[in-house]
């Protein structure tokens, strides 16, 4: 029967669950009175489930590849805050490294789901 809806699909799951990851981590301490970092890795996060979810109900593969692509870039975005933040002493090691591996997760599902994608339009 396959995906019907973009809820279902892991990447959206796993890239959810980053985001609700991000915003409780940013909630407290120095981080939260971090303005602009705060905000932006936040928007950064929100960008790679927004984009899964978006791109899945273009309708079109080539344009759910597109949104893929963006997506798994911002989550790219995402890891590198998480240096910044983990560098000026927003985040301890334990959270910045699970929120990395979780980073890194959520980027491999969605470079698989983008290449199941291209070998769809390409009819392999």
């Amino acid at each position: 029967m396959g995906v019907q809806r973009f809820e279902d699909l892991i990447a959206w799951q796993r890239a959810r669950q980053l985001t609700a990851d991000i915003y409780r981590m940013t909630a407290n301490g120095s981080f939260a009175r971090d303005f602009g970092l705060r905000d932006q890795i936040q928007r950064a996060a929100v960008s790679v489930m927004s984009n899964i979810a978006e791109g899945f109900d273009r309708g079109s593969r080539a344009e759910f590849h597109q949104f893929l692509v963006i997506a798994k870039a911002s989550c790219a975005e995402v890891r590198s805050q998480l240096y910044v933040a983990l560098d000026i002493g927003h985040i301890n090691e334990a959270d910045f490294n699970r929120l990395r591996d979780l980073t890194e997760e959520v980027s491999k599902i969605i470079g698989g789901l983008r290449a199941a994608i291209q070998r769809k339009r390409d009819g392999v």
